[in-house]
């Protein structure tokens, strides 16, 4: 895939890495470590999609926001297509290891699919687009606003969600 990305851009480009291209879909690569098969299993996160291939949604247990957007997505999402896993959470963790993020940012919804993640307002309308109608539709027109101005908002609530929000008081997520 970063081969097709390299090809396809201008000279220019041959010398940026091919994950700044594919920096918001996050496809799944296997980590390149000295782990051993099973180590190597087990740190990919493979384990959450063998017997159920549902997307899982990541979010930030202890912020009022994120419980309060699993809730809305919960009650739209009648088919249960979402599953749902706290940053925080060691699955969480993996999970965002898995998609080339640090183990511990917490600053982003991630959306994690079996063989790709997507981060902040791409997350966003990716959920919207498993949730019930007209979530799919109001998705479809959000995606009319270029990315840097849909991540320019999202940045903007998610860097003061603990100050307009606030925190769960018992700093543990409702899942």
């Amino acid at each position: 895939m970063a081969l097709l990305l390299r090809s396809s851009c201008p000279p220019i480009c041959s010398a940026v890495p091919a994950v700044l291209f594919n920096r918001r879909r996050l496809a799944y690569a296997a980590p390149q470590s000295s782990l051993s098969a099973g180590d190597m299993a087990r740190s990919s996160g493979a384990e959450f999609f063998q017997d159920d291939t549902r997307p899982i949604m990541l979010f930030d247990g202890v912020c009022n926001l994120c419980n309060g957007g699993v809730r809305f997505v919960r009650e739209n999402d009648r088919n249960r297509r979402i599953r749902f896993q706290p940053l925080q959470s060691e699955g969480g963790r993996r999970l965002l290891q898995r998609s080339g993020r640090s183990p511990d940012d917490i600053s982003s919804v991630v959306l994690v699919e079996q063989y790709r993640s997507y981060i902040k307002s791409e997350a966003v309308i990716k959920i919207m687009e498993y949730l019930d109608l007209p979530f799919p539709q109001l998705a479809s027109l959000l995606k009319m606003f270029p990315l840097f101005l849909r991540d320019f908002a999202y940045d903007g609530v998610a860097n003061n969600r603990y100050v307009v929000f606030g925190r769960s008081e018992t700093d543990s997520c409702e899942i």
